[in-house]
């Protein structure tokens, strides 16, 4: 009884711990959120999408802006450059469906995964 118990708590421990990594990042992401000096907003038709060796491109209402984008080591830091303006992005929280990142400029963002079959 005593394994199957220590087994559990490991279990448990290791996916308290759970960060996403790079390649989980890869995809399109839907702003479902967004709360900025208290104001929440729910904004419409505004994605981001990760695309292998660190190409983005970030769409609102149509209108496409591509750029570059690079996860920390540590995977704490999110930070997107779109011609000269780059944006470091804190990772509050995130796995294969959700993701919350904030900045000073933006506030905080909620998005989540859109699914392959809709891309």
């Amino acid at each position: 009884m005593k394994p199957f118990i220590i087994l559990l708590l490991l279990l448990a421990c290791s996916s308290v711990g759970y960060s996403q990594t790079s390649k989980e990042l890869i995809g399109k992401w839907k702003l479902i959120k967004q709360t900025n000096k208290g104001e929440v907003t729910t904004p419409k038709d505004t994605y981001q999408v990760f695309m292998e060796g660190g190409e983005f491109e970030g769409i609102h209402n149509g209108d496409s802006k591509k750029g570059k984008w690079k996860l920390s080591e540590d995977n704490k830091t999110l930070t997107i450059k779109i011609s000269i303006i780059s944006i470091k992005f804190k990772v509050e929280y995130f796995d294969g469906k959700k993701r919350v990142i904030s900045s000073t400029q933006t506030g905080t963002l909620e998005y989540e995964k859109v699914s392959e079959d809709s891309i």
